[in-house]
């Protein structure tokens, strides 16, 4: 495991942690949280029939001794879940109603973390990427002040570390959309031991050209120094401007980033979605995630293509997300 999940696991561990699976059925959740329990990470909580999921795991060989599982067709707490969702979503839903989406595994997973009887939930393995995000953004929400969630890639290569986003969730973000990415990715930067040195791409330079697409860039740099106001952050800067010294020296000489910015913030989702995948093919990079960020508790999402190291993984990431 790479130091930076060492980091990671060495901070969970003991600290009592809980994470929902909502997709126990699932061969690769099921050996993942199998290994976690054992290894005394956190506790995983499997979603699903119980039976079932004590046959699957009987069938691979995987320990449940320090696993809870819980059925929603069958879970002693129910009558108190419907009534606090139903709180939730303001009176939007009726009893019958509630009843009824609480038996998806991944509303009802997403009820345990929002009645803080988990801390934290990573699904994904079976289901798309609105399946897991949607019960999150209508049960848990995003936090005051930021008004959409977003996903970021950790890249990782030896003793290279870099923040990418927003690579996951906004299409076309905003300047406002683009100032929060880049406050909440600084954030993120911080639970991997990255101090945050952030960089607005765009395929300008301070200035060296000139259209809708860079001026949205520069509006969000300064909203984002009034968010946070210590951040070392600036743009826009094409990437080289921003991650090689002699370029920025040439293009940018009075910025406090000279070639050293280690998060990266891209102007659409098509730009950072690209990015994240040619760095990863071409530069060997192994990325990590998306991990999303900008939600009151950690929810995240997995590829449906994950393996069970994958799960392990973002089950780190996410107990890590949640001691802050």
């Amino acid at each position: 495991m790479s130091d930076l999940f060492s980091v990671l696991k060495e901070k969970v561990t003991g600290q009592n942690m809980k994470i929902v699976f909502p997709e126990g059925l699932d061969d690769r959740i099921l050996k993942a949280a199998g290994r976690l329990a054992e290894d005394g990470i956190l506790t995983p909580i499997l979603i699903g029939n119980i039976e079932r999921i004590q046959e699957l795991a009987k069938d691979l060989d995987v320990s449940l001794e320090k696993v809870e599982i819980y059925d929603p067709n069958n879970f002693a707490m129910m009558d108190q879940l419907v009534a606090s969702f139903i709180e939730r979503r303001k009176g939007k839903v009726t009893d019958e109603d509630a009843r009824r989406i609480l038996l998806d595994e991944n509303y009802f997973g997403t009820m345990l973390v929002y009645s803080n009887q988990a801390d934290g939930l990573v699904s994904g393995a079976a289901h798309s990427t609105a399946d897991t995000v949607r019960p999150a953004l209508q049960i848990i929400k995003t936090k005051e002040g930021v008004r959409k969630t977003s996903g970021v890639f950790i890249m990782v290569r030896e003793d290279e570390k870099y923040v990418f986003a927003d690579c996951a969730i906004n299409i076309s973000p905003d300047s406002q959309d683009l100032a929060e990415i880049a406050v909440e990715s600084a954030r993120t930067a911080r639970m991997f031991d990255i101090e945050p040195r952030v960089a607005m791409l765009s395929f300008s330079t301070k200035g060296s050209a000139v259209s809708p697409e860079t001026e949205k860039v520069s509006r969000a740099l300064e909203d984002a120094k009034l968010r946070d106001p210590l951040l070392v952050i600036d743009g826009e800067f094409q990437f080289d401007a921003a991650f090689v010294p002699s370029v920025a020296e040439k293009k940018a000489p009075n910025s406090p980033l000279q070639g050293d910015a280690n998060v990266f913030i891209f102007p659409s989702l098509e730009a950072g979605n690209i990015g994240y995948k040619i760095a990863q093919r071409l530069g060997n990079f192994e990325a990590v995630g998306p991990i999303l960020q900008g939600l009151n508790r950690p929810v995240n999402d997995l590829s449906r293509g994950c393996s069970e190291e994958d799960v392990y993984k973002l089950a780190l990431i996410t107990a890590g997300q949640a001691i802050g």
